[in-house]
């Protein structure tokens, strides 16, 4: 039996949010439109925007539908900076956060935005003093919830905190998060008010087993915020188009039943995590696990393998049948060391030997044993493929 170990990239549908997506998608009506058809559409859309708001504490009004957790970190971060004071130009951007963000600054970058860039501790976690530091004067600021690839949980609310106190407006990414950690926009945003402080955070479906394709942006009322897509006044005019009914409420199905089992999960996950860990120091005394080692996400092992190519260990576990991730970027066909590695203050040599196991609500102890069992073997031919080891440099 295969084993997937790749739940970070994309979690299985769940068959309650496949049975509500095809019941929902078998109903016929645009939910912009005024006959009944149309009317009974916008009731499962708004009830699912209510049941969603509900799991991310706050208000159904608040919830923008997206495609994805790109299209919502996209909305974000151009609508924010958009919409700015125009004696503002600066991004707050920590070096390791996800692609979707890093390339959506990049081209604002072209658009004239200068980016304050701050770096990461020795865990991967965002410092609220240097974050806190950066903010003055800036446009928009932008960071994660926890970590996608070294699973590090950041301080969510006293990054928010920071941001009204500097009264910039800030954006959570909590693609990584939600489902493993509680996510409440309402807390989070604690007492700030107008368009300072935690204005704006991004989920997706497909991480908490809803499917691919659909996300969401939940957008203060008090932001002010461009919107990327127009031809329409739908969704507060902050994103044109017709609304994607099904997702929106097999999204709502996933949500609510990760919510209700998370505190279940997360703690026999990390039971999960901590047995594959300790077998891999076993077994491979040298190899690292990289993050926080206690506040993480859950089912997140990020784990270094001196001397052994992550591409090469990734190839040989899918050929014995284990799916695991690199944890680093992808940019036209060419791999990549891990940019969130080198924020860690690694060389770019050991960005490129690392792993990324991520366990989830399908994972067994079985399927543990399984990766245990084919990683030593693994890790051997790898080394052997890269040649003689150098040691790390100090």
């Amino acid at each position: 039996m295969p084993v997937y170990l790749d739940h970070a990239a994309t979690a299985p549908l769940r068959a309650e949010a496949r049975d509500a997506w095809l019941d929902a998608q078998s109903a016929v009506g645009n939910a912009s439109s005024i006959h009944g058809a149309g009317q009974n559409a916008r009731r499962a859309l708004e009830e699912a925007r209510e049941r969603l708001a509900a799991v991310l504490d706050a208000d159904p009004i608040e919830v923008v539908f997206t495609s994805g957790g790109t299209e919502a970190v996209n909305l974000a971060v151009k609508g924010l900076w958009w919409a700015r004071e125009q004696s503002a130009d600066a991004v707050v951007l920590p070096d390791g956060e996800h692609h979707a963000t890093l390339d959506a600054v990049e081209w604002l970058q072209a658009q004239g935005a200068d980016v304050r860039h701050v770096g990461l501790d020795e865990v991967g976690r965002i410092g609220i003093d240097a974050f806190g530091a950066a903010l003055p004067g800036a446009a928009v600021a932008t960071a994660l919830v926890a970590n996608n690839e070294v699973g590090t949980i950041n301080d969510a609310a006293g990054l928010a905190g920071a941001a009204a106190a500097a009264r910039v407006p800030l954006h959570l990414d909590a693609v990584a998060a939600f489902g493993h950690v509680p996510v409440s926009f309402r807390s989070w945003r604690g007492s700030a008010h107008g368009r300072a402080g935690l204005v704006a955070v991004s989920v997706s479906a497909h991480k908490v087993g809803g499917p691919v394709g659909v996300g969401a942006l939940v957008v203060s009322r008090a932001a002010e915020l461009t919107a990327l897509v127009h031809g329409g006044a739908q969704q507060r005019r902050l994103r044109a188009g017709t609304q994607d009914v099904a997702g929106a409420v097999a999204f709502a199905v996933a949500a609510e039943l990760a919510e209700a089992e998370r505190e279940a999960e997360a703690a026999r996950l990390a039971g999960l995590r901590e047995r594959l860990v300790g077998g891999i120091h076993s077994s491979i005394p040298d190899a690292e696990l990289l993050g926080d080692p206690v506040d993480r996400v859950p089912g997140n092992a990020h784990v270094l393998f001196p001397g052994a190519s992550g591409e090469t260990l990734l190839f040989l576990l899918d050929r014995a049948g284990i799916s695991v991730s690199t944890g680093s970027a992808c940019q036209a066909g060419v791999p990549e060391p891990s940019h969130v590695v080198l924020a860690l203050g690694r060389s770019e040599a050991e960005a490129r030997q690392v792993l990324r196991f991520t366990l989830g609500r399908t994972t067994t102890a079985a399927d543990v044993e399984a990766a245990l069992a084919a990683l030593p073997e693994a890790v051997e031919r790898a080394r052997a493929a890269s040649g003689p080891r150098t040691a790390r440099a100090s």
